[in-house]
């Protein structure tokens, strides 16, 4: 696995990183014939540490975020979360790319972080695919996110999906 690891506001020491790398490298065992490169960002504000780990795959993409006071115990709770994913989320993903030959999913982020006198202070550019309701669910909860954005096969429209109160889906279809 290949590791970009950064601080933002921090620094981040030897020990730190020895230590993400040894608890995320229990993750190559499911991913064993991909080279995985793997996106880690540490933050602390007040008294809370939180680590962002985000490993992009070919057809989709495993994020988690996790905030302790304790930095090594935020670790190791974003290990447990994305190796929960990965079980949780295993034969729907092998049955769903088994069945379909499906194209890469790419979902290039790129954000602006200008100062301007709008209210707007990030903004992101994304390239979706196709893709029906049920696996942009899938897709949603990979990324551990309230709503995705997607095309939807359905309708024939760019659809918001969203995740309601009462762990309820909902749907924004802009035709």
């Amino acid at each position: 696995m290949k590791y970009t690891i950064r601080g933002d506001k921090l620094a981040v020491t030897k020990s730190i990183k020895d230590y993400i790398e040894e608890k995320l490298n229990k993750l190559n065992k499911y991913y064993a014939d991909q080279e995985l490169e793997c996106k880690v960002v540490i933050r602390s504000k007040n008294n809370l540490q939180t680590i962002e780990v985000t490993i992009p795959l070919n057809k989709f993409i495993l994020r988690v975020e996790v905030s302790d006071k304790d930095l090594y115990r935020a670790i190791d709770l974003a290990e447990e979360k994305l190796e929960g994913q990965i079980r949780k989320n295993k034969t729907k993903i092998k049955n769903r790319y088994d069945k379909v030959d499906v194209p890469e999913l790419i979902l290039d982020f790129d954000s602006d972080d200008e100062e301007d006198d709008t209210k707007i202070v990030k903004r992101k550019d994304i390239d979706t695919k196709p893709m029906d309701e049920e696996e942009a669910i899938l897709q949603m909860n990979l990324l551990n996110h309230d709503f995705f954005v997607f095309k939807n096969v359905n309708e024939e429209c760019v659809s918001v999906l969203y995740k309601r109160k009462d762990d309820t889906y909902g749907i924004i279809n802009v035709k």
